[in-house]
């Protein structure tokens, strides 16, 4: 399979993600099928926007994703979204495919595994493994715990080898298990993302583009975490919450997310950005309607 690599950069740092980004509203509005949003500040770090919230605010927040269009978060959205990222993290938009997938790709996180690309060495398949077995304690998978947290932030197969990819495939044929990775890729990429696109004014696309990134970055505020490349494109543009135009800001996040991509390895192939993403933005696409055609890794895929 075809596989991007984790890129989760600065996520052992970073509070859990369920509580991590939150943010003041004031009115304003959106384009497209942007949602009218609020300003917010690019001055802080990520983390603080949250702990500075007030229960009010919070509530106040949360009433306001609510009046919202569902964007992303509609069933069919939500379906395309895991067809798209499943085109670039395993070259088939049968994501469903990917609950049995695992290997070392050789990018210096581990093993690989899952719908979303959890990693041995970016602490979200130890947390997803820990979750799992608080509720299933007889797994299959709960005996390599004690080494998955030794391997932890590293590349290391240390007390993995030579079962632990045989026990993942077993225990992914298993219903309990699927459902548990929707549940994390929800908990801490799908959900934040899509929250925080809305409070940017963002539509679907952008919302997507969101997504993704939170997929392929990880949830960290560092310079290259998602957090650090949003706030990196707030220096540049305004989001449409802060008056900015959808298109010109999600462009300047595109430049920046394949800068990134390409710091570490100038010849990282940036094709989901390149051919797919930035198409669909350059199109119009700003609601992500089908039909959509793409490309990743030079394959072209459509979903009519």
């Amino acid at each position: 399979m075809k596989r991007a690599g984790c890129l989760v950069l600065s996520f052992l740092a970073v509070a859990p993600v369920a509580t991590a980004v939150v943010f003041l509203l004031s009115p304003d509005g959106g384009s497209g099928d942007s949602p009218a949003m609020p300003s917010v500040s690019a001055g802080a770090s990520a983390r603080s926007y949250d702990d500075g919230k007030s229960a009010a605010e919070r509530k106040a927040d949360d009433k306001l994703i609510a009046s919202l269009p569902p964007g992303l978060s509609a069933p069919a959205s939500k379906e395309l979204a895991q067809q798209i990222v499943a085109s670039a993290e395993n070259s088939t938009l049968d994501w469903r495919s990917a609950y049995g997938y695992i290997e070392d790709i050789d990018d210096g996180q581990g093993y690989t595994a899952g719908i979303i690309g959890f990693c041995t060495g970016t602490h979200d398949l130890l947390t997803l493994v820990e979750r799992y077995t608080k509720a299933h304690p007889d797994n299959g998978l709960a005996r390599y715990l004690p080494a998955l947290r030794k391997v932890d932030g590293t590349d290391s197969h240390e007390g993995l080898d030579p079962g632990f990819t045989a026990a993942w495939k077993a225990e992914a044929a298993k219903t309990a298990f699927r459902d548990a990775q929707d549940e994390e890729r929800d908990r801490v990429y799908f959900n934040p993302a899509v929250r925080l696109a809305k409070l940017d004014g963002l539509g679907t696309l952008g919302q997507f583009i969101y997504y993704d990134a939170m997929v392929l970055h990880g949830p960290g505020i560092g310079p290259n975490g998602f957090y650090g490349l949003r706030e990196r494109a707030m220096k540049e543009a305004d989001t449409p919450s802060q008056g900015g135009k959808e298109k010109a800001y999600l462009d300047i996040f595109l430049d920046i997310r394949r800068k990134a991509m390409k710091s570490k390895n100038p010849d990282r192939d940036t094709t989901r950005i390149d051919t797919a993403q930035r198409t669909f933005l350059y199109d119009g696409n700003l609601s992500l309607k089908k039909p959509l055609t793409w490309q990743v890794y030079g394959e072209t895929y459509r979903v009519p």
